[in-house]
């Protein structure tokens, strides 16, 4: 780009400027305003994905919390709310006061719906077993499935 030149009327060219082309107003405020609906995006998205990662852990905490549900005596406590602590008592003494406290917290509503028996066809030999859904009620709920195989 070249610059342009203004014609200057004081002696000896002292005091005149060159201009050099740049942008107008309007121009930086369109700019501005793109660059500005870009960062606003951005940010929803990284918003939306900071709330994503928070259900996911908190998810995957009370999945791992479901695991002390899940003995094979929890077929018993249909339409029960048992705390962790319920369910474990009967398979190991827990001494630690701290211990106790945290598995009364870990609490959850259970369901067991009606049994399902799968039988081979007539025909066919194969394993009988008895299926039934284990539902744990809280926050985060989960379907689980507890198979029993009872004959060959």
């Amino acid at each position: 780009m070249s610059s342009l030149q203004i014609p200057c009327k004081a002696p000896f060219n002292i005091f005149c400027k060159t201009l050099r082309p740049a942008f107008t107003l309007i121009e930086i405020l369109i700019a501005v305003s793109i660059l500005s609906v870009a960062f606003v995006y951005v940010l929803k998205v990284h918003s939306d994905n900071a709330k994503y990662i928070v259900y996911l852990s908190e998810r995957n905490k009370h999945s791992l919390e479901d695991s002390l549900f899940l003995g094979t005596n929890i077929l018993r406590y249909h339409k029960d709310k048992k705390s962790a602590y319920d369910i474990l008592e009967h398979y190991a003494k827990i001494k630690k006061d701290e211990s106790r406290s945290i598995l009364k917290k870990a609490h959850r509503t259970i369901f067991i719906p009606e049994e399902i028996k799968l039988v081979p066809p007539p025909e066919t030999r194969g394993p009988t077993a008895i299926v039934n859904e284990i539902k744990l009620k809280d926050k985060h709920s989960a379907n689980y499935w507890h198979f029993k195989i009872q004959a060959f």
